[in-house]
């Protein structure tokens, strides 16, 4: 084991063996792709990186060794195409492991890529060829998205060159589209290491917003040593262990869990390739390969606590991070009582790294995002930038007056003033509010534009949301503000409920009295609306702003 990560990161613990400071540094021309993964596969080469399963019952084991080949492979398969650096490649590719070795060659070439989801249509492809200047695409020859490609490929006027994945043996190419499967098999794995920076840009995402449109995230090549911190302290990954992070490869959550900090800590990864959703499918996968740390949205972790864990063996299973969106305590609770495993938060966003987490070594409080990240200077402030004490709501931020700490976002890629409205007078403005409590401890509250202000006070929506996540009849459920003449706005409660029960007034009443009695009783849903489903971002996250318009 070549302890690589040493020499990226000097840290320092408390008594309790708990991480307490963290210094990261990079070297002018640091690499990923060159740096860790090649060094890995000239070390240890036959050290397992990923294990892939898809719902097919497929397995494919890829050894370091077999990442650096393929890797130099589609570099310079990429180059011979005419890609080159600075060009923008997207990459639609679900879970399939053509995703991680296309990604390092775009990174061996210093190529930006563009990570995308398969549920983006013909017009979400378009919007992001013209907002980014798209130079070629990558996209998977399953379900539609090649259609959906090829109809924004056909209106978009600068061109883009076509790449398609996954073909059944070159026969079902389209007319006017590369084999990308085919051109790595066939490209030199003799590839010479290219003159880049660690200024370089690598990473460009559109983020899902819950207002307006997709922002296009920019990265650089030190982002991924950002991750460090990511995966050693918060998932805890170990090298000869087998990680799960839940996510499609289309989202920032892909590279915060299935690839840089995994493989700086030289650890393999599983992924797993499916098309829809099933607890049953996923929960005997523990136990067949052995994944020892598992990261996964709170929506995940709510199904997962409807079957009962009793049934299958997750012995292997060691320690468990959760992120994507608040977690409520009856989550944490009730996922604890059948598996004896905590679940530890974190919170960070597309621009960043995780920036909030409940470290190894730590007990966290059920509901709590835990403590700052110490690789960054993290605030609570009110609207004027002036840090707030305990107890009071406040906007999270990163201080960066002495400088853009490595794992923070270079700004929104073509937009500096864009950029400027959330990164001024030395403050990187994440846009959600919290609370710190004596301990140290951050709570989250709501998206600034979240915020319910009702009769003088005001009202975040996770409190309220956690409070019926707990009653049995709620399955999904968002909290919003409604205009009213009196108060300014009252509390309305958006209701996905559970299999079984039915949206009576009875009901209504008795949901609106069990949050009277859990907490403040000025916080109750006055407005309740039982619906089959909310209204969600292509990422999962529910659009209250939608919420809000149906009642305007």
């Amino acid at each position: 084991m070549l302890n690589l990560n040493l020499d990226y990161i000097d840290e320092t613990f408390d008594e309790r063996g708990v991480i307490s400071s963290v210094k990261l540094h990079c070297p002018d021309n640091y690499n990923f792709a060159f740096d860790v993964v090649d060094r890995i596969a000239a070390h240890d080469g036959d050290k397992t990186a990923m294990m892939w399963a898809n719902d097919k019952g497929e397995e494919r084991c890829f050894t370091f060794a077999d990442i650096k080949r393929y890797s130099d492979k589609a570099a310079n398969y990429f180059l011979s195409l005419g890609i080159k650096k600075g060009d923008r490649v997207m990459l639609i590719l679900k879970r399939h492991y053509q995703f991680w070795y296309a990604l390092l060659g775009l990174h061996k070439i210093g190529a930006i890529a563009i990570p995308a989801t398969n549920l983006l249509t013909a017009k979400d492809i378009l919007y992001r060829f013209n907002l980014a200047g798209v130079s070629a695409i990558l996209c998977t020859n399953e379900g539609d998205i090649f259609e959906h490609a090829e109809a924004a490929a056909t209106k978009y006027s600068d061109g883009v060159v076509k790449i398609m994945a996954r073909g059944t043996a070159g026969s079902d190419i389209k007319p006017g589209w590369n084999d990308f499967d085919a051109g790595v098999d066939a490209a030199s794995d003799s590839l010479e290491r290219y003159n880049t920076s660690k200024n370089d840009l690598i990473l460009l995402y559109f983020t899902s917003g819950t207002t307006g449109q997709p922002k296009m995230v920019v990265h650089d090549e030190t982002y991924s040593l950002g991750h460090i911190v990511t995966a050693k302290y918060w998932q805890n990954v170990c090298p000869d262990g087998l990680h799960l992070t839940f996510s499609e490869t289309g989202w920032a959550k892909a590279v915060w869990g299935k690839i840089y900090g995994q493989w700086l800590m030289e650890a393999g990864i599983f992924v797993y390739d499916f098309d829809k959703f099933t607890p049953v499918d996923l929960l005997p996968l523990f136990e067949k390969y052995k994944i020892t740390t598992f990261c996964a949205p709170p929506t995940v972790f709510r199904f997962l606590i409807k079957e009962d864990l009793t049934k299958f063996d997750l012995s292997s299973l060691k320690y468990v991070a959760i992120a994507g969106e608040a977690l409520n305590p009856e989550v944490y609770n009730q996922f604890l009582a059948a598996t004896g495993i905590k679940l530890m938060e974190g919170f960070g966003q597309t621009e960043t790294t995780c920036v909030v987490m409940n470290p190894k070594g730590t007990t966290p409080k059920p509901g709590s995002m835990g403590k700052p990240n110490p690789q960054y200077d993290v605030d609570i402030v009110d609207e004027n930038g002036n840090s707030v004490g305990p107890g009071t709501v406040g906007e999270i931020v990163i201080r960066t007056d002495k400088g853009k700490p490595i794992g923070l976002f270079c700004g929104y890629y073509r937009d500096e003033e864009l950029t400027k409205s959330v990164w001024h007078d030395g403050l990187y403005h994440t846009g959600d509010t919290a609370w710190r409590d004596e301990d140290g401890f951050f709570w989250y509250v709501g998206r600034i534009d979240d915020i319910i202000k009702s009769s003088g006070y005001r009202i975040g929506p996770f409190e309220i949301e956690s409070v019926l996540m707990e009653h049995p009849a709620v399955l999904e459920c968002a909290i919003t503000g409604v205009p009213d003449p009196v108060r300014g706005q009252v509390v309305k409660a958006t209701i996905v409920l559970t299999s079984g029960y039915e949206g009576t007034e009875e009901l209504r009443k008795e949901l609106q009295n069990y949050v009277k009695k859990q907490t403040a009783p000025y916080k109750y849903p006055r407005v309740i609306d039982f619906v089959s489903e909310l209204p969600k971002t292509i990422s999962g996250k529910i659009k209250r702003v939608d919420i809000r318009k149906e009642t305007m």
